[in-house]
């Protein structure tokens, strides 16, 4: 039977949603769990919000006088993208260029050494409230950014990073993780 309860909409948790850590930090395993201090909080993100494609690529294999009679799964890209708004938070900057590129404070002045290093992997949590007290965690035990987009510097708009997350299999073959659960 289909009830309206479980359609939601996913709202950023209060304080943050998306969190990164250095690669091998412990995650959480479950959504309520409090975030070890290793993950800093990346702010807000723009009005878009998260977007997840994880949809296998598929080849078809056709016989002579074109049916098709097997399909075979190539690849199943797990990637996750958002557009992070709080360009004057070192974090946020380190996110996108890499850690060892950023230094200083915004209160001593920031330096960012832009050049093409491989972007560092890390550990992200993103978090979310759902509907009636749902909290929703996904857990990306190792991604790296693969694809900033274009940055505007206009009057009109939030100067931002498009940020795409290539989500990379752990050792027991996940990409991510999904933990939901109803709050009091």
């Amino acid at each position: 039977m289909s009830t309206v309860t479980n359609v939601s909409t996913g709202k950023p948790k209060v304080g943050g949603a998306i969190y990164r850590a250095p690669l091998g930090t412990t995650l959480p395993t479950d959504a309520t769990t409090a975030l070890g201090t290793a993950f800093k909080c990346l702010g807000y993100c723009g009005e878009d919000g998260l977007r997840n494609n994880n949809s296998p690529e598929t080849t078809e294999i056709k016989a002579w006088g074109g049916d098709t009679v097997l399909t075979v799964q190539t690849s199943k890209p797990d990637t996750f993208s958002f557009k992070l708004i709080e360009v004057l938070d070192v974090e946020v900057l380190k996110a996108v260029y890499g850690s060892s590129n950023v230094t200083g404070t915004l209160a001593e002045g920031i330096t960012v050494e832009a050049n093409s290093d491989e972007p560092e992997e890390a550990c992200w949590v993103i978090e979310m409230v759902m509907r009636n007290n749902a909290l929703k965690r996904i857990t990306i035990p190792d991604a790296k950014i693969t694809e900033v987009g274009e940055i505007s510097y206009t009057d009109e708009e939030a100067v931002g990073y498009d940020c795409t997350l290539q989500a990379l299999p752990d050792a027991s073959g996940q990409t991510h993780y999904e933990y939901i659960q109803r709050t009091a």
